[in-house]
Formats: C-alpha cells, sequence, structure tokens
C-alpha cells in the first residue's frame, strides 16, 4: 500500500464540480444578500506582500462599481466586468499591522478586513510530512503552549480535488493568528519555518498551508505546465474524456492499465499465495521489500447450474492497483490501497468446469498484494459464497524502471491537475515572498521524470505568484538499516531534489536525511526541517556538489561551508564505486573545516555520499545543517 497517511481514492465524478455555485463563506458579512463577495482568501488578519501591488478580487453586479478603501488614506475603484468579476491592485506597503480594508459596492453592499497586515507570505505544500500538523510533532504541548503571536498568521486551505480550476475553496476558510487554538492542526514543518522566518525578519509572516498526504506531483500541477513538459497528452485526453462521458473515462483507463501489466507481469510456476496477508509478511525474502507488479491465480471447479448463479467475485483489498479477470476477460478494475474489491459477472463470464480467476496488482509503496480477514469468493444468488483457494502468484516487475504507474488522472491525490485545480487555483496571484515544497515519497519510483515534473511546477507557481524563492526538502531518512554498501531505493528521489535546487539559483535545499525513522516515513521531529526550509528561503546553499581534484591517489572535496564532525573524529557515509556500481565505503577525513580527504584506488570511478534508505548522519556544518547525500563522477 501506499506508506501510513497516504490516501488514495476513487473519487466521483463532479464531486467538487458545483463549487463555483457555493457561497462564499469565509467572506466578510455583508449588508444584504447579493451576488457582492471578496474573493475567499481575504479575511480579517490577511497578511499581504509587503512592498508589491496587493491585488484584490472578488464578485459583484455586472456594471456596478466598487470602492475600496486602505485605512483612511489609499483608495482604488473597480467596475464589475460583465462575468461579475472585479479587481483592484492597490499600490505597494510597507511591513506593518493593525490595517483596515474598507470594500463598499454602488449597489449598497459593504465589507470590512480587520487586523490585516503587511509582511512576507509563504505558501507550503505537498505530501503528508508537510501535511503533518503540529500537535503529532515531537515537544508539541510545549511547542504549542508558547505558540501565540500576532505577527504570525495562518491561512489553511481545505482539501479539495477538481476536473477545472475553481474560484472557491471545498470548505469556509480565515486567516488567523498563532497561538494554541490555531496552531495545533496546522502543518509542524510550515510553522516552523514561519516561527523562524517571523523572528529573523522581525516583520509579520503569513503562512498558507495547502497539503495532501500521499499526493503526487503531478496533481499539483496546473493544466499549461502538464502540456508543456509533453508528456502527459494522454492523461490530459483522458480527463478531458471523464469531464463529458466518465464510463468511456473508465474503459479507457483500464486498457491502459492492461498494457502496463502485459509488460510488467511474468508467466511461470507460481509459489503458493497467503491472501490474508500483505506479501511482505510471508517471511519470503524476495517479497520482503518488494514494490512492483505481481499475478495472483486461483482456479475454480463449478457446475453448469453454479455458472449460471454466481453474480459477482469478492476479492477483499488488492494493494494499491489491480487489473481482475475471469478466464481471460476483465472483469473490474480499481485503485486505493484498502479498498475491498467487489466486481460484478455478467453471464457467460463463467462456465461448467474449470474457471481460472487472475488479479493482476501494482503495489507501489508499503505493504502490497491480495489480503483480507475474509477469503476471496465467488457470491452465489440464494446460496452460500464460493470460496477461492489454493492461490499462486508470480512476481512481476520491479516499481523502479517500470515507467509511470497508469493512475487514473481523475484521482485526488494520484492523478493530473486535480489538486492544482481545488486547492491553488483559488488561490489566484496572491503575491508571496516565497514557497516550501515537501513532496516526492509518492513519486520515487521515477526520480529522473521528477527532476522535469519539480522544475515545471516551480516555474508555473512562480509565475503564478510573482515569486522566486522556492525551498525544497530532500526527503528524510526512511527504511532498512543497511551494513554496506547498497543498491538503495531512497536515495535517487533524493538526488533529484538536490540536482534541481543546485540548478537553480533562486531555490534552496532543505536536508532531512538525519531526522527521519527507519519504520516511519512520518518523522515526528519537524522542528529541524522548518529551520532549514527557512535557511533555504533565505538564500542558503546546500544543494551544490563539492569541487572535487585528485592528486594521485587523494581525493579533495572542498565544500563551500565550514563542516564539522559529531560524535566522531572522522565523518562517515562515503563510498567509493567502480564503473559496474560495485561500492565500498572509503575512509575519509577533515582537512581544515570545509575540505574532506579520501583514498581512491584504481578503477575508482564515482563517489556517493549517505547513499542509503536510513544511513548513520555526522557531517553538519554550523547551522545544524547536514551534508546533502549526493552522488557525482571522480574527476
Amino acid at each position: 500500500m501506499f506508506h501510513p497517511g497516504f490516501s488514495l481514492r476513487l473519487a466521483p465524478f463532479g464531486a467538487s464540480c458545483g463549487a463555483l455555485a457555493l457561497a462564499l463563506a469565509a467572506a466578510p458579512t455583508l449588508a444584504q444578500a447579493a451576488p457582492f463577495a471578496l474573493a475567499p482568501i481575504l479575511t480579517d488578519n490577511a497578511v499581504f506582500q509587503r512592498g508589491v501591488p496587493t491585488p484584490l478580487r472578488g464578485t459583484g453586479e455586472p456594471g456596478s462599481v466598487v470602492h475600496v478603501r486602505l485605512d483612511d488614506g489609499v483608495a482604488q475603484d473597480a467596475t464589475v466586468a460583465a462575468d461579475g468579476t472585479w479587481q483592484v491592485a492597490l499600490p505597494a506597503h510597507d511591513a506593518g499591522t493593525g490595517h483596515v480594508l474598507h470594500f463598499a459596492a454602488s449597489t449598497g453592499q459593504q465589507a470590512h478586513l480587520a487586523n490585516v497586515a503587511f509582511g512576507d507570505v509563504f505558501l507550503c505544500s505537498g505530501q503528508s510530512n508537510m501535511e503533518f500538523t503540529l500537535r503529532h510533532a515531537t515537544n508539541a504541548d510545549t511547542v504549542i503552549g508558547n505558540s501565540a503571536n500576532a505577527d504570525l498568521r495562518l491561512f489553511n486551505v481545505p482539501k479539495q480535488s477538481s476536473l477545472a480550476p475553481q474560484a472557491q475553496f471545498g470548505a469556509p476558510v480565515a486567516w488567523a493568528t498563532a497561538g494554541p487554538t490555531s496552531v495545533p492542526d496546522f502543518s509542524a514543518v510550515c510553522y516552523f519555518m514561519g516561527a523562524d522566518l517571523q523572528a529573523t525578519r522581525k516583520v509579520p509572516v503569513g503562512l498558507i498551508a495547502a497539503s495532501w498526504g500521499g499526493s503526487i506531483i503531478e496533481d499539483w500541477l496546473p493544466q499549461a505546465a502538464a502540456q508543456r513538459l509533453g508528456t502527459y497528452t494522454d492523461e490530459l485526453a483522458l480527463l478531458a474524456l471523464r469531464r463529458r462521458d466518465p464510463a468511456a473515462a473508465q474503459a479507457a483507463w483500464s486498457e491502459r492499465l492492461g498494457r502496463y501489466f502485459a509488460r510488467t507481469v511474468r508467466k511461470g510456476a507460481g509459489r503458493p499465495a497467503d491472501v490474508s496477508r500483505v506479501w511482505e509478511e510471508w517471511g519470503d525474502p524476495a517479497f520482503a521489500q518488494f514494490d512492483g507488479t505481481a499475478t495472483y491465480t486461483a482456479t475454480v471447479q463449478l457446475t453448469r447450474q453454479q455458472a449460471g448463479a454466481v453474480q459477482a467475485l469478492r476479492l477483499g483489498v488488492a494493494d494499491d492497483i489491480d487489473q481482475t479477470l475471469v478466464n481471460g476477460r476483465v472483469v473490474g478494475a480499481d485503485v486505493g490501497w484498502n479498498n475491498q474489491r467487489r466486481y460484478a459477472l455478467a453471464p457467460g463470464v463463467l462456465r461448467a468446469g474449470a474457471n481460472t480467476i487472475t488479479v493482476n496488482v501494482l503495489d507501489s509503496g508499503g505493504g502490497g498484494g491480495l489480503h483480507g480477514a475474509a477469503p476471496p469468493a465467488l457470491e452465489l444468488a440464494g446460496g452460500p459464497a464460493l470460496p477461492l483457494k489454493d492461490w499462486t502468484v508470480v512476481q512481476g516487475a520491479p516499481l523502479g524502471g517500470s515507467g509511470r504507474v497508469p493512475m487514473p488522472p481523475w484521482i485526488a491525490a494520484s492523478g493530473l491537475t486535480t489538486l492544482y485545480n481545488g486547492m491553488i487555483a483559488p488561490l489566484g496571484d496572491y503575491p508571496l515572498a516565497g514557497i516550501a515544497w515537501y513532496q516526492g515519497e509518492s513519486n520515487a519510483g521515477d526520480a529522473q521524470g521528477y527532476r522535469a515534473l519539480l522544475r515545471g511546477l516551480i516555474a508555473a507557481w512562480r509565475s503564478q505568484f510573482s515569486t522566486r524563492r522556492f525551498g525544497i526538502v530532500q526527503i528524510a531518512g526512511y527504511g532498512p538499516l543497511a551494513t554496506g554498501p547498497v543498491a538503495a531505493f531512497w536515495p535517487q528521489i533524493r538526488e533529484a531534489q538536490r540536482e534541481v535546487a543546485a540548478t537553480d539559483a533562486e531555490a534552496g535545499l532543505a536536508v532531512a536525511i538525519d531526522v527521519g525513522d527507519p519504520d516511519d516515513i512520518h518523522p515526528t521531529r519537524k522542528k529541524p526541517v522548518g529551520h532549514r526550509l527557512a535557511l533555504a528561503l533565505a538564500g542558503k546553499d546546500v544543494a551544490a556538489l563539492p569541487q572535487a581534484g585528485r592528486d594521485g591517489a587523494t581525493l579533495r572535496l572542498r565544500f563551500n561551508r565550514p563542516l564539522r564532525v559529531i560524535g566522531d573524529s572522522v565523518p562517515i557515509g562515503f563510498e567509493l564505486c567502480d564503473a559496474a556500481a560495485h561500492c565500498r565505503y572509503a575512509e575519509a577525513r577533515l582537512d581544515g573545516a570545509e575540505t574532506v580527504v579520501l583514498a581512491t584506488q584504481a578503477g575508482d570511478a564515482s563517489l556517493r555520499y549517505l547513499w542509503a534508505d536510513s544511513p548513520v548522519v555526522n557531517l553538519f556544518d554550523a547551522d545544524a545543517s547536514p551534508v546533502a547525500p549526493f552522488t557525482m563522477p571522480l574527476p
């Protein structure tokens, strides 16, 4: 299954498409019921970005005029357009608090925003580790008890997935000042980052949190960005088809899924399968850490009467994606790590004699395979179910290297553009000082593709929010401890994140490798991550590779900042590898404050550092940030 806290569900078509018709519940109280309203992000306690024009938007009666005034001074008028929208831009303002915004429509309605501030505004987004709330973080009680800060404001974006960009959020929203009642259910990483930035900059700081556990980066892209990548033509076509004909879109996706399984499943004799437990619990080393495809098979003998009486096939859970066939005919496909599978069977699918049930399963992380308390069975009309026994399984291709997982592009958190449409689009063009991004676990199976996706998202969001600074969290340690160099899974996505930050002058990397938990992908130590994000947004560079030079067998690595070894006199975690990727741990030492020295051997072709799922870390800088994991060719 997806890792704990990751959610994956089939959402009914149109579940959020009526959001535009909802009342603007977050807008201030109006004098009377009418079309006049403010954009939903405009509430009491709002923070606007200092030093740039302030865009203000809303709706009203076409042709009417909206008068906007800041305090008792700067004023602007806007005429409501034919589509019922209006907008003004107040001049840039210096940092400060205690302002009031007044809105008056020529149709008679008025609205007021109290306790408005100007300062620095940041958007925090990603998946479950960014969504992870402060109440669950290490030392939460103490932090919450001391969280009152009138100059730190919080805005939680409700979860919403949509096939089209929305103007409204999925639930009522409001800005809140930081304190014991507002911070417990706010993003822990975002809070710690914002508290650090506010203390350092001495100006009001506004934090907008918009995350969804288990989400893939593709679902946060606007449609134009997905189109520019040039690799999502089929998915975008499926989304368009979904809007027109949901049943046809489902059938088209199932056909794509079938092609994926056709090239990733394997033939051959199967081993017995325990369908009551995920395959990681079988005690079979081949399945202990396996993420990828597998094919379950069972055979059942039916009489003619039984074959005619079967109504449905009940499988239990298929973790994460399945396509199920009966006698070679597809009878169903679904997505969801804990969804119960039950597929209706049309007359003629089953026959008298032997019948073969085939379930192709794709596991994208965590536990995988068929499992459940009740055994798979055929449901008969007017009679007891026929259990399906003696299952076998053949392991297929691993997830890494199998290409993109063919998720239905309309599924919340696992689709394409739907979270952008529902959670980012309603923010409009709200100016920001920077963006913090903590995501990647759900894209770890395609680290190479992630590079282009992350660059595409950065470019699109920078354009929308008129900002340049972008902080990227390099995901934390998670997974088995290693006693020697291994071909680990998680370092690949960490290297993709480091490379993107290193090749972007206005992006920064927050390293989290040392705060992870081998047994939990959601480590609770969020304060160091927030602190390092604040440094990244301030311009600190930890993503660049060291300058490397060789003098005979001596390799010298010069870093761009002073380093220190914690808990020992020598740094650990360096590996030297030959051209065939056979690696060994390398003895290293600090030479001065910025240089690490290693001894190489003939045939050494590359160097890698902390190249493990859960490495032991002891090399840090003066800000207590660890050196980022990396790999590089030798000079």
